[in-house]
C-alpha cells in the first residue's frame, strides 16, 4: 500500500448529502448493510449544516455527525467547507467534491435525485453539484484544478430520496429497493445522534422514518427498505437471480 492509499483509502460507495443527517435519513440503512457486507463506505457532507436553530455551533453538529457515522460503521466521513443555506451549484463547489472523488476513488456515488419542496433548497443544489463532480472526476487535461490527483471514473451513480419525500422519483425508469430489515434500527440510531436537529419535540420524525422504510420494504417483499434510482437502466445476464436475489 502506498502513502496515498493510506491517507485516502479507496471506498466502494460514497453517499453525498448537503448537510450532516441527509445521508442517514435517506440511505442510512443501506450504508449500514453495505458495511456489514464488507464494503468500504464513506459519506461526504457538502456543508457542516451551520447555522441551525438548536445547535450551539459547528463543533456540536460535527460531533453528532461523527457519532452517527460510527453508529452506521461508515469508515470515512468528510465535511466540505461550503456554506449552509447558501449552497449553490458553482464551479468551485463542483471541483471541491470532484477532488474528494479522485482521492477516495468510489465505484458508486449516491446522492439527491430531485427537488425537496418545503425542505432545504440546498438539496437541489447538492444534486447538481454531485452530478457535475462525477463528470469532473474523470476529465483529463485539467490538472491545474486538481493538485495532481489522478483522474477517476465512477462506474455507477444512484439517486436517493429522503424518507419524507414521495416514494418514487419521476422520469427515471430503474427504481429498486434495498432490504434494510436488519439495519433499520441502526439507521434510526444514527439519526438520533443528531440531538440538535431532532429534540424530544420532534420525536414523531422517527416513526415517520420507520413507517416510510416499512412501506418501501413491503412493496418489495421486505420488512423494511430504502428505494433508489439508477441514472441508467439496470440490466442483467441472469433473469432469475435478478428477479429472485439471494
Amino acid at each position: 500500500m502506498n502513502e496515498r492509499d493510506e491517507e485516502y483509502p479507496a471506498l466502494d460507495v460514497i453517499a453525498v448529502g448537503a448537510h450532516p443527517d441527509d445521508a442517514e435519513i435517506a440511505c442510512g440503512g443501506t450504508l449500514a448493510r453495505l458495511v456489514r457486507q464488507g464494503y468500504q463506505v464513506g459519506i461526504i457532507d457538502l456543508t457542516d449544516g451551520e447555522p441551525t436553530p438548536h445547535s450551539p455551533g459547528p463543533h456540536v453538529r460535527l460531533e453528532e455527525a461523527r457519532r452517527a457515522a460510527e453508529t452506521l460503521g461508515v469508515q470515512r466521513r468528510v465535511t466540505l467547507d461550503l456554506p449552509n443555506r447558501r449552497l449553490f451549484d458553482s464551479f468551485e463547489a463542483r471541483i471541491a467534491l470532484a477532488k474528494e472523488f479522485r482521492k477516495y476513488r468510489p465505484k458508486v456515488v449516491i446522492g439527491f435525485g430531485d427537488k425537496t419542496p418545503l425542505a432545504s433548497p440546498d438539496h437541489w443544489q447538492a444534486m447538481q453539484i454531485t452530478d457535475a463532480a462525477v463528470f469532473y472526476s474523470r476529465l483529463t487535461k485539467w490538472d491545474e484544478y486538481f493538485g495532481g490527483l489522478p483522474v477517476h471514473s465512477i462506474a455507477a451513480q444512484l439517486y436517493f430520496r429522503l424518507a419524507f419525500e414521495p416514494a418514487t422519483l419521476h422520469n427515471y425508469s430503474s427504481h429498486f429497493t434495498v432490504d434494510i430489515s436488519e439495519t433499520l434500527e441502526a439507521k434510526l440510531a444514527s439519526i438520533r445522534c443528531y440531538e440538535t436537529q431532532f429534540p424530544p419535540a420532534k420525536a414523531y420524525v422517527f416513526e415517520r422514518i420507520r413507517g416510510a422504510a416499512m412501506i418501501a420494504g413491503a412493496a418489495a417483499g421486505f420488512a423494511a427498505g430504502e428505494t433508489f434510482v439508477s441514472t441508467r437502466p439496470l440490466g442483467t445476464q441472469d433473469l432469475m437471480q435478478f428477479v429472485f436475489p439471494r
